[in-house]
């Protein structure tokens, strides 16, 4: 008695499909071996590690006294550290912004003086005065329409209750022009004071200086 048919093909077929992966397998052009994804990241530099290694051997019984283990000490480390330069950057675009507004700030003002129609104008009303020898009456207009002038260009220069003596020392004046308004009023305070009369010297004076000072574009 013969065995069964079936069973012989089934036995065939698994022994050719035993052959087939054989072969397959054998072809060196097909990957089988696993794969490593895995990659070994790359070294920090020594001289990291070994700031790392100091950090540690401070920081290290400090965050064990306190509870705290070493790496989550250094994830702190690190955010303060980032802190600290994200401040040193802003002090130091603050010192750069505050240092271009002081040089703003210190930036040279044209040098302030009359305008030379109103300088004119003044001398003549003035010296008709002086004409007629009111030289008392003349340098005092001087002195007068001087702070008007100046209170017109500069408010902040002069407050109502200002002395002809305290205009005259005005830091903020040109040189010229506080020597040149110091001048006139000492005659006007002379007159004023010493209950003398301004004689055509102390006119002149006065006048010279005012006109050196208010004209001096005009000689150039």
């Amino acid at each position: 008695m013969s065995a069964p048919q079936p069973a012989i093909e089934g036995a065939e077929a698994a022994q050719d499909a035993a052959s087939a992966w054989q072969k397959v397998h054998a072809d060196p052009t097909i990957q089988y071996a696993p794969i490593d994804l895995t990659t070994k990241p790359p070294e920090p530099p020594g001289w990291l590690q070994a700031l790392e290694k100091f950090l540690r051997a401070i920081f290290e019984p400090i965050g064990q006294a306190l509870g705290v283990s070493w790496p989550v000490l250094q994830w702190v480390l690190l955010a303060l550290v980032a802190l600290f330069v994200l401040y040193a950057l802003w002090r130091f675009t603050e010192t750069m912004r505050l240092g271009w507004k002081r040089k703003d700030a210190e930036a040279p003002e044209a040098e302030w003086r009359p305008d030379q129609a109103e300088a004119l104008a003044l001398l003549e009303d003035a010296d008709r005065l002086a004409a007629e020898g009111k030289f008392d009456e003349a340098t005092h207009l001087l002195l007068r329409r001087s702070v008007q002038q100046i209170q017109a260009a500069r408010p902040d220069w002069v407050r109502r209750a200002s002395t002809a003596r305290e205009i005259a020392g005005i830091a903020a004046l040109p040189d010229k022009a506080r020597g040149a308004f110091g001048t006139i009023a000492a005659r006007v305070e002379r007159s004023l004071f010493a209950l003398r009369q301004l004689d055509a010297g102390d006119w002149q004076a006065a006048r010279s200086a005012y006109a050196e000072f208010a004209l001096e574009r005009l000689a150039q």
